[in-house]
């Protein structure tokens, strides 16, 4: 049996190969967009990629279950049936290569049987994968392929139905069936190998670990959220999941919905074409056009095109899935095609179609001072006259740090939300915008002087805030 796991570090998420060596087949578990990497990778090991499954109806990231289908119409699919009408797959229903999977249901690939068992809670329809590779001897499996269903320290949250997606009054009953869920598996042996779809830094969960996998008997032992669900009772875990959960970017609605009902085929990723300031100038004041800037943050607040959008490498997944919205043309401000190539590869995996193409970082600080904006900035050792007259401190932290200690007076709307509370900002006094370090602010400045509310960025840590300036 081969087994191989593809991590995207921008999107903290996994997806799997698994191979027959002895047949040559393959199937790939919850794949991204961009699937040649996938080809590439089991080409390498004498495979074909026949199959393609998915544990659920996808949040974080554009599936690339239809484009393998488009590519290959003779590849199979294997979708949940479960969860009822309103979470399956629309776009794959008339394809003759789908398969609907109950719980229970097995398929092959070659000589390695995946069992799907429904675990809902995370969603409706989740399913998770036991791997037994009858081909090596086994009759037990190996791997519980999990989804987002349970991860290394944390399990699948199921508050994202609600908080990211509107629809109202999921949350608890998400988490009572992802209680059950938990339950479901318990009797699972202690060696079978916990593969997820996220590690650390993915916003599918509170304390995803960083470390790629684990057993089940590691995380029996470990995981809060499966000891508590198997030693604690129901309200107990109810109380435990839905807490502290970090607020979820606004581009997991649209992701949802274009995962029912289909992606777009690229067949082709966008080639990034250089464009110019000349050419970009007079369309900078369009809402439907944004400039996404990759420089470094205080070359951004020291002078920027009007109107752009602050996306640091480290997150710019992050912060384009915070700030833009899927109707939006995109130009690119990187140092070179081959990285501006990067960046369009990790819209694409989010569902951001429209890129125009990138302007090299060298051009914008030889632009003209008629389309340059530069933001102020301020340590927290010198906010005090800023509070003293007036200023509206606006702190864009999750909930979790705000509440740990903020300025006083503030206002919290973490960063990923300010798009959808855009209305919730404070307009009657200017803002001066913070966070723990100064990156969220940054971005959070430029999104806000996009739709013209004047901002103060604090480029600061939290830690360096005088204890004088803190609120209860």
């Amino acid at each position: 049996m081969f087994l191989r796991q593809i991590a995207d570090p921008h999107l903290a998420q996994y997806a799997y190969i698994i191979g027959c060596q002895r047949s040559g087949e393959a199937v790939v578990v919850d794949p991204e967009r961009d699937i040649q990497r996938y080809r590439d990778i089991a080409a390498q090991e004498g495979l074909k990629i026949t199959a393609v499954a998915e544990t659920h109806i996808h949040a974080d990231f554009v599936s690339g279950a239809r484009e393998f289908a488009a590519a290959d119409p003779g590849i199979k699919l294997y979708l949940s049936a479960e969860g009822g009408p309103n979470w399956q797959s629309e776009w794959a229903k008339d394809l003759p290569g789908l398969h609907l999977l109950h719980d229970g249901d097995s398929f092959h690939i070659g000589n390695i049987e995946l069992k799907a068992v429904h675990t809902p809670g995370h969603t409706p329809e989740h399913m998770v994968y036991l791997v037994t590779d009858h081909g090596g001897g086994a009759n037990e499996p190996i791997a519980l392929l999990s989804g987002d269903f349970l991860f290394v320290g944390d399990a699948g949250r199921p508050d994202l139905l609600e908080q990211a997606a509107g629809l109202e009054n999921t949350q608890e009953p998400g988490a009572r069936a992802l209680y059950h869920s938990l339950r479901k598996v318990s009797e699972l042996p202690c060696h079978v190998q916990v593969l997820p779809a996220h590690g650390a830094g993915s916003a599918c969960g509170k304390a995803l670990g960083s470390v790629p996998n684990s057993t089940f008997g590691y995380e029996e032992k470990f995981n809060p959220a499966l000891k508590i669900a198997l030693h604690e009772g129901e309200d107990a875990f109810v109380k435990f999941i839905l807490s502290g959960q970090p607020e979820p970017p606004p581009y997991f609605a649209n992701m949802k919905h274009v995962n029912k009902v289909g992606p777009a085929v690229l067949g082709t990723l966008p080639a990034p074409r250089e464009t110019s300031v000349a050419e970009i100038t007079p369309r900078l004041a369009e809402p439907g056009f944004v400039v996404l800037d990759t420089r470094p943050r205080e070359a951004f607040l020291a002078g920027h095109l009007k109107g752009s959008l602050f996306t640091p490498p480290e997150k710019f997944s992050d912060f384009a899935g915070s700030y833009l919205t899927p109707d939006q043309e995109i130009v690119v401000i990187a140092k070179d095609p081959q990285e501006a190539e990067g960046f369009i590869h990790q819209l694409v995996r989010i569902g951001f179609d429209k890129i125009v193409g990138f302007l090299p970082a060298a051009a914008v600080s030889a632009a003209g001072s008629d389309v340059i904006h530069a933001t102020p900035h301020i340590t927290f050792l010198e906010a005090a006259p800023y509070l003293a007259n007036g200023d509206q401190p606006l702190d864009v932290r999750k909930a979790t740090e705000f509440s740990a200690g903020h300025l006083r007076g503030a206002k919290n709307i973490a960063h990923t939300r300010l798009l959808p509370g855009l209305a919730d900002v404070p307009r009657e006094k200017p803002l001066l915008v913070s966070c723990q370090s100064g990156m969220r602010a940054t971005g959070a400045c430029a999104f806000l002087e996009r739709h013209g509310i004047p901002a103060t960025c604090i480029l600061d840590k939290f830690e360096n805030a005088p204890a004088d300036l803190l609120g209860a």
